[in-house]
C-alpha cells in the first residue's frame, strides 16, 4: 500500500529540548467530585483494573478540588462577579492540528493580551487560591511535553480552555479522552447542538465565570484557543457580540493523519479505560465535518473586522507578514509594538524539527470523498 509523508505542525518549544520524564498527571485529576461521580455513573464504573489506583487518586483529588472551589468562591466570589470582560476576547479557531497553537503563541507575544495557561485550565476549580503554590513548588507535577508532538509544556504555557470547561462539568468531547470505550459521552457537545436550553445557559454562565477567574489578576484582553469553538460561533457571539475570530486552515491531507495521531496519543496517556484500537479515523472524519459545516453556517453572523482567515502554509512561510494581516483583518491596534517580540520568538524557535506521519492511498481517497467540498473551498 502506497503512503505519502506529511509534516507535522512546526510549533517549537520555547526552551531547549532536554530529556523528558515519561510520567505526567492525568488532566481529569483537576475535576470536582460531583463531575467525577457523574462520569463514573455514566460509564457504569467501567475503569480498567490497571487504572484503579488512578481512579482512587482522582476520587481524593476531586473531593479536595470541590472543597477548595467552595473556599475560593467564599473568599473571592463577590470580587469575581465584578470582574469586567469589556475587552471582548479574540478567539483562535480551526480544526485540531491546523496550527492553532502556533497562531496562539504568536498572538500572545503581544503584551496587550492575556491567555488561560495550563494551570488555570487543568485546575479550574481553585486556580486563584492555589496557583502561586503549584507554580512555585509543584512544577514537577506539570507535563514537560505534549504527547502528540513533544512540544514543550508547563503550568505557565498557553492552553485550550476546553479542558477547563470539561473539568468544570460541562458537556465536552474531551471527556472521551479519559473514557474512550464510552465515547461519545456527550453527543452534540462539539457544536453544543446536544445541549438543552437550560444546559446551554449553564454552559455560557460557566464559561464566563471561568474567563473572569483567568482575568481576576490580569484584565488584559483574552486570546482563547480551542478547536471546538470553531463549531460554536453563534453561542460565543451570544456571550460576546463584539468578539473577534481568526480562523486558521491547513491542508486536510496533512490534518487527517496528524489528528488521528493526536487522539491516539492523548488517549493512551490520559485514559482510565483500555483504549479501543478502532474508530479513531471515523471520529476524525465525522468531527471535521461538524466543525466546517458549523463554521460555514455561522459566516453570515460574522461582521467585517471581526473575522479573518489565514492559511497555515502562508503563516509558516511569512509569519510576520501574515500576523500583520491578522491585526488588520481583526481591526486590532498594536502590531508595530508587538513586532519585535514576535520576531524574537521566531528567532528563538528556529530549527525545530517537525514530526512526520504517513497517509495511505486508501486514507487519501477517504479524505477526498468525505471532505472534498472543504478541500476545494480552501484551494487544496
Amino acid at each position: 500500500m502506497q503512503t505519502s509523508a506529511v509534516a507535522e505542525t512546526p510549533v517549537p518549544p520555547r526552551i531547549p529540548k532536554r530529556p523528558s520524564r515519561k510520567w505526567a498527571p492525568r488532566f481529569i485529576e483537576g475535576t470536582d467530585v460531583i463531575t467525577w461521580s457523574r462520569w463514573l455513573w455514566q460509564t457504569r464504573f467501567a475503569v480498567h483494573p490497571k487504572y484503579w489506583y488512578i481512579a482512587g487518586f482522582v476520587s481524593a483529588a476531586s473531593t479536595m478540588n470541590l472543597a477548595m472551589r467552595w473556599l475560593q468562591n467564599g473568599m473571592y466570589g463577590e470580587q469575581l462577579a465584578r470582574v469586567s470582560l469589556a475587552k471582548q476576547p479574540v478567539f483562535v479557531i480551526g480544526h485540531w492540528r491546523t496550527g492553532t497553537t502556533l497562531l496562539h503563541e504568536l498572538l500572545i507575544q503581544d503584551q496587550q493580551f492575556n491567555f488561560p495557561d495550563t494551570f488555570e485550565c487543568f485546575c479550574p476549580n481553585h486556580s486563584i487560591l492555589s496557583e502561586r503554590f503549584f507554580k512555585t513548588y509543584a512544577n514537577w507535577m506539570a507535563p514537560e511535553q505534549r504527547p502528540m508532538d513533544n512540544m514543550a509544556a508547563g503550568w505557565g504555557r498557553p492552553q485550550e480552555d476546553e479542558f477547563a470547561l470539561c473539568l468544570l462539568g460541562l458537556p465536552s468531547p474531551y471527556a472521551d479522552v479519559a473514557f474512550p470505550r464510552a465515547a461519545p459521552m456527550y453527543p452534540g457537545s462539539l457544536d453544543l447542538s446536544g445541549l438543552s436550553p437550560s444546559e446551554l445557559a449553564r454552559w455560557k454562565r460557566t464559561f464566563v465565570k471561568f474567563l473572569r477567574t483567568v482575568s481576576f489578576r490580569d484584565d488584559r484582553r483574552l486570546v482563547l484557543k480551542s478547536p471546538p469553538h470553531t463549531a460554536r460561533i453563534p453561542a460565543l457571539l451570544d456571550v460576546f457580540p463584539d468578539a473577534r475570530f481568526v480562523h486558521i486552515v491547513r491542508d486536510p491531507y496533512v490534518v487527517f493523519p496528524s489528528t488521528v495521531n493526536l487522539w491516539k496519543s492523548l488517549t493512551s496517556r490520559q485514559c482510565i479505560q483500555s483504549a479501543p484500537g478502532i474508530g479513531v479515523e471515523e471520529k476524525v472524519l465525522r468531527e471535521f465535518r461538524v466543525i466546517y459545516d458549523r463554521l460555514e453556517e455561522a459566516r453570515p453572523l460574522l461582521k467585517p473586522g471581526r473575522f479573518h482567515e489565514v492559511r497555515y502554509e502562508e503563516l509558516v512561510k511569512n509569519p510576520v507578514g501574515e500576523m500583520q494581516k491578522v491585526y488588520a483583518g481583526l481591526e486590532l491596534d498594536g502590531f508595530d509594538a508587538a513586532r519585535p517580540r514576535v520576531e524574537k520568538y521566531l528567532q528563538q524557535t528556529t530549527g525545530y524539527e517537525t514530526n512526520k506521519y504517513a497517509i495511505t492511498e486508501e486514507q487519501r481517497e477517504k479524505v477526498s470523498r468525505e471532505w472534498g467540498d472543504v478541500i476545494r473551498r480552501y484551494g487544496y
